[in-house]
């Protein structure tokens, strides 16, 4: 049927009448677009031949939908009639008519874009490439002709480049030539045709093309606007190839930046063209950049003010910050002038300088005394899209220090920081200027740079407030301001207001109020809500405390109400401005509610309507949190009851935050308000909550226990709600005790719970603590309960007996020595339980009073059961913190003495100064040199955990007493014996923790000695020195700044595979591989992930990622699932140095996404394999988000995964997170 309508279609479409071949060829497109089109032999060859002659058709509309079929046309036709369409158009396109040649031009990229399969692509390649080389390189041959063919070449190597392998040095020979055509059109093509070739070249060819363009630019004889191509060339050439281009720096780099300097004056061209191919070296080779980056440094900030044909004597600095009313009237000293091009070696320049910061943070402290005064400088820039490449440079720089200084102190006189907050008032002045300037477009790139300013030194503007003030004022009140600039403008005073004293602002209240309130009226949506948070800052700066001294904050209230209420009360406005509005008028209401008097009852009422809307009911729940929080106390009885009835409900709904906000909600007002709640409102309360008390979401669980102490402790509720208590929420608790999930504030909150059930009146605290040991019996539905859970029962048992008072106290301790007695040898939860609860029982409370409770608990490590060994020593060691005197001694003694029993004991003992060393206690001397003393005998031990456990202890010692203990330990590092060596190590990484301590000082001259061990011959030691390094970078960055340099190299050589760590274990009927150094290579990548998180100016990323991080890509499973979190945390930091090696580090990528387990593996095997394949797809999507076209390998990648389903669904879920 098909072909009949087909025949129908190709005899009007060869009619005479235009508008007949019109909708033929209209129709055709359409079938040859259904799904189930198919054509017979005949047909194909009649249709193929029709289409080609249509494209000659006179009238431009029939040719055009013409070209349109061909796209699906290629796909359902065989080889040999597209090789024939392509010859027939190749022939047209050389030899035809002026008038066919765009035609068949854009015929050929349609067709070459839309073949099906690589091998007809391949066909049609060697079919027409030798033809496309023939009309470049021949000579009779029209330069239109030339460019047509570059301009098809140029597509066909962009899409199929790799597949011409073969041909790629006859393509290279005819097309570099032809960048010293003398026609500039010619020249131009064959840059981008050269630049689409180079990226599928190998090396040696692409040294080639590389040696012949520099041979060009050596040459001093040339024209100077093939000079200019050639330069442009390279540029082409290192955006296309990448990092390859490295090797050829040290001829391309010297040969540029002396055209740079020595160009003729007018030529700026070859400026611009110089700067930006340096430009793209920075990006794309950041390491082997490296030694020139002084002479770009120095180049860039001489480019970065070049202006010849202008003298800005006119432009005086002055530091006048009064505003002069300006005239309408062009300024004298406006200089304008067409034919001046020098902007553009300015611009190049300023983006030159932005890669610089961006690919070299190392650089950063040198930038500030260099770059930073040029760049203040050059915010007088006359031309306005250069000035916003000057600011953008300045942003980035500003934006670096951020990154590489995230957590440090400024106190070092050479840190970026310290130097930034040097600059700030100059900064300040020129900025100033800038925002005088009539120019919208300047007066936002001011903004942008004072807000990237306050997000990275908070404060710094103190002083500068004063001098400010105008600026805004007029962004916000002049006529001539767009939207853009009055949100810029806000987001910079809500920032500025967020971080600095109130009392900064005091002064200024009145200017800053007066034009913001006026912004809160705004038509525009975005600035509307934008001036609302800004209303937000200025209520708390109005009054920052409730006597409000010092300041007369009464003039502001009713302004400021006023204004919010105006857009709380409109409903026909964007959700955006709702919620900011209803947030704000949460504010206003908890600071000025004592000065608003008969406003309140109209505004509170507006709000609790807000809860019932589901958009805005979440913000109003948080608003009411806020004004429940409120020091002033105020009268809410005409909402109250309304407000609780509403909140009770949404503890049903299932939006989650909705819940968790309206529980913290809950909490403040009955904290606030509870004698006006009354208690069958807490009935309820309670019976909703005890459905949110689950492990599947402890945040959740915390609030909801915590809303449930706040109930209880309530002296108002009555009987009842103890009651529905007892029923409802304490089953859950029950069951909750005995999860495995159970931690943290979770866990804290359910003790609080057993605590504060114990103080209400109607709970027994025998059935309670029943009900709590009795959880710990596994039950047949149950199975046994996790060792997890047994810490947490015990936890909650000691805070119930601890509560409950003495008496019941040490009844509870002789029923549990009790359990202990009756029988140590079999492994029940119940011994396990009785040791745990006697453990945190004595952390708790002395039970010296208890006669040889130490002999009883030490009687369980005989027990034949491993957890309950461990069980004895966790208890021992806290029944020892509860009285050092009389059991430290018993325990140092008894490890002396017992061989056997070593390891328990000193488990016990490591209890005991972890404690000591949290809680800040003292040990007498005599017993510290006891225990060192004790701790050093143990430091070669032949087993792992031995030497564990004596490293933590030495590690938190040396908290408590840093002045003996950091010197023996030093001493030790050049111990004959490797385990010593290592153990002392460990002790120091024990020894750095987050919070400031006193043996920082007395490390910090030390740490090297510790560190260096790095480059011990044996491989523990080397592993105790990187474990120890990647705790310093996390905990305390600053120990280890000043070594980094020396101990990076040292490092990155852990990550390395080493062959005579690799040994083959004869295991009989097979041998086995084992590889002693992959605990050392995933300890390394670990560290360096560390470091960039927090040492990020000291890391050079692109010596590392080759060979270092591609090495460990293709390492074994343990050491790729740290690589790929490096790499993802790079091309988010620092995604040049990534792009540079993308091409590189596909391959290893694409092995591990294709890696399949052999058919009989085990499951967990296949389950590990799972997570490596998602763990690089999640490396990909990271890779994907910065690679923009660079890379083709990575693009092939891309399409390989979407073309697999599974990986796909993988790929996609990932991205989705």
């Amino acid at each position: 049927m098909a072909n009949l309508t087909l025949t129908g279609i190709l005899e009007k479409m060869t009619g005479k009448d235009k508008d007949y071949r019109y909708m033929a060829t209209s129709d055709l497109l359409n079938e040859l677009n259904k799904e189930g089109f198919k054509l017979d032999v005949d047909l194909e060859v009649k249709l193929s031949n029709i289409v080609i002659q249509q494209l000659d058709d006179a009238a431009g509309d029939v040719s055009g939908l013409a070209v349109k079929c061909l796209a699906p046309l290629v796909k359902k036709i065989h080889e040999q009639q597209i090789l024939d369409m392509t010859t027939k158009l190749c022939d047209k396109l050389l030899n035809g008519k002026e008038q066919h040649r765009d035609i068949s031009s854009i015929a050929l990229k349609t067709i070459v874009s839309e073949v099906p399969t690589s091998s007809i692509a391949q066909s049609v390649l060697v079919s027409i490439s030798p033809k496309l080389i023939r009309g470049i390189t021949s000579q009779g041959m029209s330069t239109e002709i030339k460019c047509e063919c570059l301009d098809i070449l140029c597509d066909v190597l962009h899409k199929h480049g790799n597949l011409m392998a073969s041909d790629h040095e006859v393509l290279l020979v005819a097309l570099l030539p032809q960048l010293s055509s003398n026609h500039a059109s010619v020249r131009k093509k064959a840059v981008s045709c050269v630049a689409s070739l180079a990226s599928s070249l190998s090396d040696d060819l692409l040294a080639k093309a590389t040696v012949e363009v520099v041979r060009l630019l050596k040459n001093k004889a040339i024209k100077p606007e093939i000079t200019r191509t050639n330069i442009q060339m390279i540029g082409a050439l290192s955006r296309a190839v990448g990092y390859r281009f490295g090797s050829h720096l040290g001829d391309t780099v010297p040969i540029l930046i002396s055209y740079c300097t020595n160009a003729s004056e007018n030529d700026e061209e070859l400026r611009e063209y110089s700067l930006q191919a340096l430009e793209s070296f920075l990006l794309r080779c950041p390491r082997d950049i490296s030694s020139y980056c002084n002479d770009i440094l120095h180049l860039t900030l001489e480019y970065l003010s070049y202006d010849p044909n202008f003298t800005d004597n006119m432009e005086e600095d002055t530091d006048d910050e009064s505003y002069v009313v300006e005239e309408d009237d062009e300024s004298a000293n406006e200089y304008t002038d067409d034919e001046d091009a020098s902007w553009k070696v300015r611009r190049a320049s300023a983006k030159c300088l932005a890669a610089l910061i961006v690919s070299r943070p190392e650089l950063l402290s040198r930038l500030y005394e260099e770059a930073c005064p040029k760049l203040i400088d050059r915010f007088k820039e006359r031309e306005e899209n250069v000035k916003m490449d000057v600011f953008n440079t300045f942003i980035e720089l500003l934006r670096q220090t951020g990154n590489v200084t995230k957590g440090q102190a400024d106190f070092d006189e050479s840190s970026p920081r310290y130097l930034l907050k040097q600059d700030v008032s100059k900064i300040v002045r020129s900025v100033n200027k800038q925002l005088r300037e009539k120019s919208v477009k300047t007066k936002v790139g001011a903004f942008s740079v004072l807000k990237e300013l306050v997000i990275v030194l908070p404060d710094c503007l103190a002083d500068h407030i004063g001098s400010l003030t105008p600026g805004i004022e007029k962004a916000l009140c002049d006529k001539s301001s767009t939207s853009n600039l009055k949100i810029e403008a806000l987001v910079f005073t809500r920032l500025v207001l967020a971080s600095h004293a109130p009392s900064v602002f005091h002064p200024y209240i009145q200017a800053i109020s007066a034009p913001v309130i006026s912004a809160v009226g705004e038509r525009y949506y975005k600035v509307t809500a934008e001036a609302l948070r800004v209303c937000g800052e200025l209520v708390r700066v109005v009054r920052p405390n409730i006597e409000g001294y010092g300041f007369d904050f009464k003039p502001y209230v009713q302004p400021i109400y006023n204004a919010i209420m105006a857009r709380l009360t409109n409903q026909d406005q964007d959700q955006e401005v709702k919620e900011c509005a209803i947030s704000c008028m949460g504010l206003v209401v908890s600071t000025f509610g004592d000065q608003l008097g008969g406003d309140l009852p109209a505004c509170l009422p507006v709000l609790v309507d807000r809860m019932g809307n589901e958009i805005t009911r979440l913000t109003a729940v948080k608003a009411f949190a806020v004004i429940a929080a409120s020091p002033l106390h105020l009268d809410l009885s005409c909402v109250l009851e309304h407000v609780i009835s509403e909140l009770t409900a949404f503890l049903r709904k299932a939006n989650r935050a909705l819940r968790q906000a309206t529980l913290g909600t809950l909490n403040t007002l009955i904290v606030a308000y509870g004698d006006k709640i009354g208690s069958s409102a807490y009935e309820v309360i309670v019976v909703e909550l005890s459905t949110l008390i689950s492990d599947s979401d402890l945040h959740m669980t915390a609030l909801a226990l915590e809303l449930c102490c706040t109930l209880m402790a309530d002296s108002r509720s009555g009987p009842n709600v103890g009651l529905t208590v007892r029923n409802k929420v304490l089953p859950q608790a029950l069951t909750l005790v005995r999860s495995s999930l159970l931690q943290g504030q979770a866990l804290l909150a359910l003790q609080n719970f057993f605590r504060a059930l114990v103080y209400s009146a109607n709970t027994s605290f025998d059935v309670l603590l029943d009900s709590l040991l009795s959880t710990a019996k596994s039950s047949v539905q149950s199975g046994g309960v996790a060792k997890q859970a047994l810490f947490s029962i015990a936890q909650c048992v000691a805070v119930l007996c601890l509560a409950a008072g003495d008496k019941k106290c040490s009844s509870t301790v002789n029923m549990l020595t009790d359990i202990l007695k009756a029988d140590s040898t079999t492994n029940s939860a119940k011994q396990h339980l009785a040791l745990l609860c006697l453990g945190e029982i004595g952390r708790r409370k002395d039970l010296s009073s208890h006669t040889h409770i130490e002999n009883i608990v030490i009687e369980s490590f005989q027990s034949p059961f491993e957890e309950i060994k461990s069980a004895a020593s966790y208890a021992l060691g806290n029944i020892a913190v509860g009285n050092l005197p009389k059991y430290l001694p018993f325990i140092l003694d008894k490890i002396d003495n017992q061989q056997k029993k070593q390891y328990l004991l000193l488990h016990s003992l490591k209890e005991v100064i972890v404690r000591q060393s949290v809680d800040k206690a003292e040990f007498d001397d005599s017993s510290v040199e006891k225990i060192t003393n004790l701790l050093f005998n143990h430091c070669e031990s032949d087993e792992e955990g031995v030497r564990n456990v004596v490293a933590e202890c030495l590690g938190k010692i040396a908290l408590i007493e840093p002045g003996k203990l950091v010197p023996a330990l030093k001493e030790r590092t050049t111990s004959a014996a490797a385990f010593t060596r290592a153990t002392v190590v460990i002790a120091v990484k024990y020894s750095i923790v987050e919070r400031q301590e006193k043996i920082d000082e007395i490390l910090y001259p030390e740490i090297s000695s510790f560190l260096m061990l790095i480059k011990d011959h044996d491989r523990h030691v080397r592993r105790a020195a990187v474990l120890a390094l990647n705790t310093a970078a996390h905990n305390k960055p600053n120990l280890i700044k000043g070594l980094l340099p020396e101990l990076l190299p040292l490092l990155y050589d852990q990550t390395v595979i080493k062959k005579e760590l690799i040994r083959t274990v004869d295991l009989g009927p097979f041998k086995h591989t084992v590889d002693d150094g992959l605990e050392l290579r995933k300890a390394a990548f670990e560290c360096v992930d560390t470091l960039l998180d927090s040492c990020l100016d000291q890391v050079n990323p692109s010596s590392f990622i080759v060979p270092y991080l591609l090495s460990g890509l293709d390492d074994h499973y343990d050491v790729k699932m740290p690589c790929h979190l490096i790499l993802s945390k790079l091309s988010d930091k620092c995604p040049a140095a990534v792009l540079a090696v993308l091409d590189s580090l596909v391959d290893p990528l694409q092995k591990t996404i294709n890696f399949r387990t052999k058919q009989d593996a085990v499951k967990q095997e296949v389950d590990r394999n799972e997570d490596m394949i998602r763990s690089a797809l999640r490396t990909i999507a990271s890779l994907n988000r910065i690679s923009g076209d660079c890379s083709h390998k990575f693009k092939k990648l891309m399409v390989e995964i979407s073309k697999s389903q599974a990986l796909w669904e993988k790929y996609s879920s990932i991205r989705n997170e």
